[in-house]
């Protein structure tokens, strides 16, 4: 299973921008020295808390800092581009990272983004499909010649392809609609899910993948399970009461911007004398400890039938510190169980435990014969 983060980011509108961006770029350091797979950076335009509006530069920043971590484009909002520009963005980073690179394209998640570039959020998704055929043949090394009512190609190629072939990796954005299903299932790619895990989303989802698992079957590609990600609200301490206390220090802002801003039919409840309870209890996050967030995992992959990575949400539920250790639990606790990392050296050291006194013996007793021996050579002069 494969362990990240989706970066939107969230930071409220009390933190000064330039140093929430440094902060940013260092968590992508962090995840990087703590062996995390991957981490994908949003783009958005409007509403104050998710600010970053060009990932690409920043996971070009990132990938200066870090060596192995895989930086992607979480997701690329189609909609607002012109196609061959993305291509050739692309192409680009793949080659300035080596090949760490991934493309996530979605339609575009906030209204006030949309209507900023004058576009109706009905537009969004026939605009994102549109965009994401000639994305896709033009990073391919194809030639595009195409005409819509919102942009033209005229035998387009890209002058320097891809770094990885034929091209990278690339993800679609899920939420509720099938519309991700399909255009993931079109071309067998990465599915990203967006949104709940409570058991009712989770069963949605499930349909969701039924839909991928059809439009991959009609286009002639598997439907892998593996490429199936899940983002999930975390935050982890060494007790329940530690990492509840941990996110008074910005749980509430971030439910106020989940109700003010983001579009959602249920979002998180305000004004509750205790909202990380409450988000807990509606399995809307983990807030806990490790064993509470294998426990949770382990559920969503009975639910779901299995899927392959894990997506931590970067929200600033908890202050700097608090959150380096969260990350540092997941790695040090809650990958190695869900992978089973440790399986052999717990083998090891469960076959060897019970003989131990036979061991000692063996042991005590080369020490005794290399004595003798060598008080023997000692006396042989």
């Amino acid at each position: 299973m494969r362990f990240g983060m989706f970066m939107g980011p969230f930071h409220a509108t009390n933190l000064d921008p330039t140093y929430a961006l440094e902060r940013d770029l260092e968590l992508i350091v962090k995840l990087d020295r703590l062996g995390f797979d991957e981490a994908w950076i949003g783009e958005h335009h409007s509403g104050g808390f998710e600010m970053i509006a060009a990932p690409e530069v920043f996971i070009a920043a990132a990938a200066e800092r870090t060596k192995h971590i895989r930086l992607g484009t979480g997701v690329k909002s189609l909609p607002y581009h012109h196609p061959l520009i993305v291509a050739e963005t692309m192409a680009q980073l793949d080659h300035m990272t080596r090949g760490r690179v991934m493309f996530g394209a979605g339609p575009g998640a906030l209204p006030s983004d949309s209507k900023m570039f004058g576009i109706a959020p009905s537009e969004l998704r026939p605009r994102m499909e549109e965009s994401l055929d000639c994305v896709v043949a033009l990073l391919r090394g194809e030639t595009v010649t195409r005409k819509t009512s919102w942009f033209e190609l005229n035998e387009a190629r890209l002058s320097v392809g891809c770094y990885t072939q034929p091209m990278m990796d690339l993800a679609i954005a899920s939420v509720r609609s099938p519309a991700g299903a399909l255009a993931a299932g079109r071309y067998g790619v990465q599915l990203l899910v967006l949104s709940g895990v409570d058991d009712n989303s989770l069963k949605h989802y499930v349909g969701n993948w039924k839909i991928y698992e059809e439009t991959c079957a009609r286009h002639g590609h598997v439907a892998d399970r593996s490429r199936w990600a899940f983002t999930v609200q975390m935050h982890l301490a060494e007790t329940r009461e530690q990492a509840r206390k941990d996110v008074q220090y910005g749980l509430e802002r971030w439910i106020g911007y989940a109700n003010d801003i983001v579009p959602s039919p249920s979002p998180p409840a305000r004004g509750h004398a205790d909202p990380a309870a409450w988000m807990v209890e509606n399995q809307r996050a983990i807030i806990g400890t490790p064993d509470d967030a294998v426990e949770k995992i382990e559920h969503m992959l009975e639910v779901t039938g299995g899927f392959g990575g894990v997506l931590v949400f970067a929200q600033d539920w908890a202050n700097w510190q608090a959150t380096q250790r969260s990350l540092e639990l997941i790695a040090e606790e809650v990958r190695p169980r869900l992978r089973g990392s440790n399986a052999l050296r717990q083998a090891s050291y469960d076959r060897n435990a019970p003989i131990y006194s036979d061991n000692t013996k063996l042991a005590m007793t080369a020490v005794e014969e290399a004595k003798a021996r060598y008080e023997a050579a000692k006396a042989r002069g």
